[in-house]
């Protein structure tokens, strides 16, 4: 029992620190903030396909990107929280596979114009906009290079994730 708690806080652990990472890297292409956000980390998402220390591994690895690199309030409370929920949804229908970038990209779709709005004063009339733009962000983050990441990572899954909690890829 130890050990599994010891995996999976190790695993939600790294996969927070490579978050950070990655979104301090797309932070300095500019990418990582603002209406149009193409951040790096958000191809993470896939991982609660493979383990459910990803749930919170992204959900603190987006909670300190937002503290770092300088987020309101509003954003470092919101933007981790859908961080979270999305996470939660891909790892309950981690059954199908093709579908495990839908949530992050539909909760950062509805979410974060909403937290530009409130959290950085943008104008009301700019929410589909901002839905429209943050949604083509998600859409490269989690649609492109996460199902791209998630391909990838299907072939060597329990070299790379051990697998705790019984689900079979």
């Amino acid at each position: 029992m130890q050990r599994k708690k010891l995996l999976f806080t190790t695993q939600a652990a790294m996969i927070a620190a490579l978050y950070v990472i990655l979104t301090y890297l797309a932070a300095a292409f500019g990418l990582s903030s603002g209406a149009v956000q193409i951040r790096f980390s958000e191809a993470l998402t896939v991982l609660p396909f493979f383990t459910p220390s990803a749930i919170p591994g992204l959900f603190i690895g987006c909670l300190l990107s937002n503290l770092l690199t300088g987020a309101c309030l509003i954003d470092i409370i919101f933007g981790s929280l859908a961080t979270l929920g999305a996470a939660y949804i891909s790892y309950r229908i981690r059954r199908f596979p093709f579908l495990v970038p839908i949530p992050p990209i539909a909760v950062n779709t509805i979410v974060i114009p909403f937290v530009l709005k409130y959290g950085y004063g943008m104008t009301e009339n700019a929410i589909p906009y901002m839905m429209l733009t943050v949604g083509a962000g998600e859409i490269i983050s989690c649609g492109i290079l996460g199902t791209c990441l998630l391909m990838i990572l299907k072939r060597y899954p329990l070299k790379i994730f051990y697998i705790f909690d019984g689900h079979s890829l």
